[in-house]
């Protein structure tokens, strides 16, 4: 019989999932040796969760055999029909085609043997090749094949998902790492989320386990040898936090909150983020067949939160330096917090966005592919020598405006135009110099400016922004800029 205390949200219309998910990511540490779990008895394991009422599972294209284990759990136990299957597609950096897509599709439904997929959430290496745009396209038609039923995405910061809102694809969830270490959701991710109608699923609540009873007063650990991949992640972000002397006082807090309401630690760190509205649920990670804490988990909705205890939470929060970035940068830019500490175990390379062409005089030349450069007769951006001009940038992809009617999304768009034409020849936009913005209403400017601001706010360079009746309808913003090397 199911829990009657189990919270459940509507994520999108219809479809409503438990706000506690189960994440199935430590299967594939649960087969890195390279044997598979026994599909069956791993299933069966499943079906204590789903009679709690904790209905809801988050997977991935990497997590080892889970989409399969999910699948046959879904497809030969009676309580099957009652669970939610969510999965991710995480394909690698670099220029895959429609047909790729497709083929990712089919692979995730064979493995799962059904007919949809419940959600399925795209992860993206590298925003300036907007690769990661068509892709989400070719999704989007293959949810109206009805190949899927709701689409969403995973480690993306706030700009590229108010991108993606704005320029009108169907997006209900972003899954990001949140925890009270972690508070990077809680700021613009968190307004873009309110603005456009999305909810986190958030991921890393217990840090690998480290917020939780069994650490607190505990010296710090090594982890040099014997530690799971989780807890030689979420080490580094308790020492880009600040170390474990700061976060040992957060444990003591956490510790004297759950005292008073008689539960463990792990339910307070874990309840304060269910209060936030922005959040749709959270993933608990679980190693399916070897332990399971479904009752712990589930007294998690037992009680609640009070302004005393928040304010408490909150008071030790703030002795904890805040995690550097966005959500999802820990995977794209330093400090990588990942479990190696860098991208050596997820990715060998990431490809330049645009193929350089040479030009007069030893230039080198990249081309975006809008219309207008074959028509008027110029490039995205040449270099020649140590120096890179990059042309006026409009927020155009092939021949579609993205980002709407939002200035904010089209002027990041437009960054990353920029950063990709400057990449692919040799540079980086830490190497701008100039920058001049135009823009086509004068009340945009502040957005824009921000967003300018938040994206070269470690470079600064000479900038000047006005207003100028631009070409085509529909375009907020267009940037150029001038690099040097």
């Amino acid at each position: 019989m199911e829990n009657s205390a189990v919270q459940y949200t509507e994520l999108a219309p219809g479809f409503s999932i438990s706000r506690i998910l189960t994440g199935l990511w430590q299967i594939a540490d649960m087969e890195k040796t390279g044997n598979p779990l026994d599909p069956d008895a791993t299933a069966a394991a499943m079906a204590p969760y789903v009679e709690a009422g904790l209905t809801t599972f988050d997977m991935a294209d990497h997590y080892g055999s889970a989409e399969i284990i999910a699948g046959r759990f879904r497809n030969t136990h009676p309580s099957g029909a009652r669970a939610q299957l969510l999965t991710k597609w995480v394909p690698p950096p670099g220029k895959l085609d429609k047909t790729a897509t497709r083929t990712a599709v089919y692979r995730a439904l064979d493995r799962m043997q059904a007919g949809q997929l419940d959600l399925l959430q795209l992860h993206a290496w590298h925003y300036p090749d907007p690769t990661w745009l068509d892709q989400l396209s070719w999704l989007a038609e293959l949810q109206q094949e009805g190949l899927i039923l709701h689409l969403g995405l995973t480690n993306f910061d706030a700009a590229h998902l108010r991108i993606v809102c704005a320029t009108g694809i169907p997006i209900v969830s972003n899954q990001v790492c949140h925890s009270l270490i972690d508070q990077r959701a809680s700021g613009e991710m968190a307004e873009v989320c309110q603005q456009y109608g999305v909810r986190l699923l958030t991921f890393g609540a217990l840090a690998g386990g480290f917020l939780s009873d069994a650490w607190v007063g505990r010296p710090e650990p090594s982890l040099t040898a014997g530690a799971t991949w989780s807890q030689m992640k979420y080490k580094r972000f308790i020492d880009t936090a600040g170390g474990w002397a700061v976060f040992q006082q957060l444990l003591l807090t956490l510790q004297q909150v759950a005292q008073r309401h008689g539960v463990p630690v792990a339910n307070i760190a874990t309840r304060y983020l269910l209060e936030q509205p922005y959040v749709a649920g959270v993933i608990i990670g679980a190693r399916l067949g070897q332990s399971a804490h479904i009752e712990d988990t589930a007294r998690v909705f037992s009680f609640s939160l009070d302004e005393a205890d928040k304010a408490a939470i909150r008071a030790a929060q703030a002795n904890l330096a805040p995690i550097p970035g966005d959500c999802g940068d820990e995977y794209r830019k330093p400090p990588f917090l990942t479990a190696s500490g860098d991208l050596s175990h997820h990715l060998d390379q990431i490809p330049a966005p645009y193929a350089t062409v040479e030009g007069p005089g030893g230039s080198l030349k990249v081309f975006s592919g809008t219309p207008w450069e074959g028509m008027a007769g110029y490039c995205r951006a040449v270099r020649k020598g140590n120096r890179i001009s990059v042309s006026g940038t409009t927020a155009t992809h092939g021949d579609t405006l993205i980002g709407g009617t939002d200035p904010a999304a089209q002027a990041h768009f437009v960054i990353d135009k920029i950063e990709a034409a400057l990449i692919s020849l040799g540079a980086s936009l830490e190497k701008v110099v100039r920058t001049r913005v135009f823009v086509n209403h004068i009340a945009d400017w502040e957005p824009i400016a921000r967003a300018h601001g938040y994206r070269f706010r470690h470079i600064q360079p000479a900038n000047t922004l006005v207003e100028a009746k631009l070409v085509g309808s529909g375009y907020l913003v267009e940037i150029e800029a001038d690099a040097e090397l």
